[in-house]
């Protein structure tokens, strides 16, 4: 099967450059379906922010700061959280990924799943102290709990692996290894 970027018309190379941000997308939705299997034990991973990190590793002319901010505008939207929030710890994992690109891809086995993991922890980080900063402006002096977003973070290492396996499978049936003439 031939790559949606190796074919001839125009039309399907602009899709292949989509690629990244659907998959971001559709990570969005698959993670917050309405759906709790441990009964609301464990919150949904941050299935999302696996292609921004995924992508901006891989094939950083297709996953631009504009596509890490839709992906976590939707995450916004469809979390039922503060407004901006991922949004922010997105757009600014996005940031510090590009920023260290060569010190994160050339991470493998265990080590890379540290590297998504510390990644997860900055944007966790930053979603935290902006809810902390946005709870002490409002609502007083009372700091949110930190085993909610503790939780989430360990739930999207947890589900690094396979999401990034399935993202994997897509770059190499979908969208090919090299940039090619586009």
């Amino acid at each position: 099967m031939a790559t949606l970027e190796r074919v001839a018309q125009p039309r399907l190379r602009f899709l292949a450059g989509l690629v990244p941000l659907a998959c971001g997308l559709l990570a969005v939705l698959i993670a917050n379906i309405p759906l709790a299997l441990l009964g609301g034990a464990v919150p949904p991973p941050l299935l999302a922010l696996v292609p921004v990190y995924f992508w901006c590793l891989v094939r950083p002319d297709l996953m631009s700061p504009a596509a890490a901010l839709a992906i976590g505008f939707a995450e916004d939207v469809l979390s039922g959280g503060p407004p901006g929030v991922w949004t922010l710890a997105f757009v600014l994992t996005y940031a510090l990924v590009a920023r260290q690109r060569d010190s994160f891809a050339g991470l493998s086995g265990a080590v890379a799943v540290m590297g998504f993991a510390a990644a997860a922890a900055f944007a966790c980080a930053i979603a935290w102290f902006t809810v902390a900063g946005l709870a002490l402006l409002t609502a007083g002096a009372h700091l949110p709990p930190l085993g909610p977003i503790v939780s989430e973070l360990a739930m999207t290492v947890l589900f690094y692996v396979p999401t990034a396996l399935v993202i994997g499978w897509i770059h190499h049936r979908l969208v090919g290894a090299s940039r090619g003439d586009i």
